[in-house]
């Protein structure tokens, strides 16, 4: 398998999507494995994952030419028809554009939360993600078709982005660190005006 394939069989799903339990029904638990070259903190995997998503849909009308192709050859299932296939790839980009939703709004929360400026952590975390498919455009597209067919989001990602906004909300209660009012300052002591000088008179000359 040469390097190019390798690196983006790396994302390629080790099960068909059915196989496992829907992302929402999932609860972050410390044995689900951080995918390949992914930040190890909660905001910048979160971010990560938006990138690595953000790259498989910016994909999508490059490769249904090709997928409709592949899936044009005689089926496992010869119950499934051509157009059911292609409603499945419709139904994913759906669902994933709903996590990058979600996968956004947990980082905004965090940024929020945070008592130190993080933004830019993120959009390094976003690119390193969507970086991940940068081996597509020089490999074969027929292959990169196929990989992309069998891409599932990392199990990690969706329990994580839950899991991060609901704890950065928590946070944003005790630190509200771009939305507290600005603290009231006590009135200042009245100035109380300077006495007047004391003139001495003066002596009359004889």
């Amino acid at each position: 398998m040469s390097a190019l394939i390798a690196a983006l069989a790396l994302f390629a799903a080790a099960e068909p999507a059915t196989a496992a339990p829907a992302p929402d029904e999932l609860t972050l638990t410390e044995d689900m494995p951080y995918p390949a070259g992914a930040p190890r903190d909660d905001y910048g995997l979160v971010a990560w994952c938006y990138g690595a998503l953000r790259g498989y849909v910016d994909l999508h009308d490059q490769m249904m030419p090709d997928v409709t192709e592949i899936e044009k050859t005689p089926p496992v299932n010869p119950e499934t028809t051509l157009a059911e296939k292609l409603q499945a790839y419709a139904t994913i980009q759906t669902r994933a554009k709903q996590d990058m939703k979600l996968f956004a709004r947990a980082m905004e929360a965090a940024e929020r939360a945070s008592l130190k400026p993080i933004n830019t952590i993120g959009a390094a975390a976003v690119k390193k993600g969507h970086a991940t498919w940068a081996a597509a455009a020089n490999m074969p597209k027929r292959q990169v078709a196929q990989n992309w067919m069998g891409w599932t989001l990392p199990v990690r990602c969706t329990p994580t982005a839950h899991a991060l906004e609901d704890r950065a909300k928590l946070m944003g209660k005790t630190f509200q660190v771009n939305s507290d009012p600005e603290p009231e300052t006590a009135p200042a002591p009245p100035v109380e005006p300077a006495p007047e000088p004391t003139v001495a008179p003066e002596t009359p000359t004889q």
